[in-house]
């Protein structure tokens, strides 16, 4: 899936400490990687233009933090965790299949949480290229963790497997991306004519009404959909995402930390369709319950230091 790099260039934020030259910018190859890693620490300097293919040999270094301008396409991974999906997938890769035509998607990564069906069989007919990583425990909020690990693209696109999130929709969060937000949350309660769903009961609505005011307040957010598993974000916000959780939390947890970070998060209109086969794993009031204890926890645990931690990635041979 993955296209040969564009003779462009990647443009990172003032993170990023060198001399400028008289037109405001420094072209540099990532041969110094280590001077532009205690750049970025920094916080100081100007913006650096990057040469995508000197950088390709060390991915990390170009996306430090991209800048308002991405002029390369960035690489994209999807991640789709799974439990007994097999039919639903066929439609889900079948609408990703024209997104990796249009060259908007480098990988998926499929993490699968102990299906007793053919998920992962049916996923390789359907994609022979695929990444399959099977999780050490089990819930949304582990398999996550495992599909983040494994992914190797510049951004990382949480996508549910049941087809309720529309694949069509990853240019708009892409696009939300290089244009300067760290975080794309994907929101179903936006003024726009885009954003809906057809899926939430209204008790469903309630609670996550309740619980994204509870969230705006505690953490001086701005919040319409908390509750939203459609998202997207750059691989440098991993870190501070730190996602240690198993169950259906896991989104609060990521958007409640990525505040936390000072990340530039920006809202995304998006559609939630019905669920096409099966039934949902989620239950309203246990997983309610363990958002409602996330949010309290949250506001009072401390910012470690952050560190890139070292993927633990259990893949499974084809």
């Amino acid at each position: 899936m993955a296209t040969d790099r564009p003779e462009e260039t990647f443009s990172l934020r003032k993170e990023v400490l060198l001399s400028p030259s008289t037109d405001g910018t420094t072209s540099h190859s990532t041969n110094d990687v280590e001077q532009l890693r205690l750049a970025a620490e920094s916080g100081n300097g100007d913006n650096v233009v990057i040469d995508l293919n000197a950088a390709e040999a060390d991915r990390e270094a170009v996306s430090l933090r991209p800048h308002l301008k991405v002029l390369a396409q960035p690489k994209v991974s999807v991640i789709i965790p799974t439990l007994n999906e097999a039919k639903n997938l066929p439609h889900v890769f079948g609408e990703l299949e024209k997104q990796i035509a249009k060259n908007n998607v480098h990988e998926i990564v499929l993490v699968d949480g102990f299906s007793t069906d053919d998920t992962i069989a049916v996923a390789r007919r359907l994609r022979p290229d695929i990444r399959v990583v099977t999780q050490t425990r089990r819930g949304k909020g582990n398999a996550l963790r495992h599909g983040f690990d494994a992914a190797t693209g510049d951004i990382i696109v949480m996508l549910d497997a049941d087809g309720s999130a529309d694949p069509a929709e990853i240019p708009a969060y892409v696009e939300a991306l290089t244009s300067g937000a760290d975080f794309a949350k994907g929101s179903r309660f936006l003024k726009d004519e885009a954003s809906g769903s057809s899926d939430i009961t209204q008790l469903r609505r309630a609670g996550n009404w309740c619980l994204n005011t509870l969230t705006n307040v505690l953490y001086r957010t701005k919040f319409t959909d908390l509750c939203y598993g459609y998202n997207a974000f750059w691989k440098h916000c991993l870190p501070h995402m730190d996602v240690d959780c198993d169950g259906f939390e896991v989104e609060t947890l990521i958007n409640v930390r990525v505040a936390k970070a000072g990340l530039s998060i920006a809202e995304v209109p998006s559609f939630e369709a019905d669920r096409i086969h099966g039934e949902s794993n989620l239950n309203t009031f246990r997983d309610g319950w363990r958002v409602l204890k996330t949010i309290f926890k949250e506001r009072v645990r401390r910012q470690g230091k952050v560190e890139a931690s070292s993927p633990s990635v259990e893949e499974v041979a084809a």
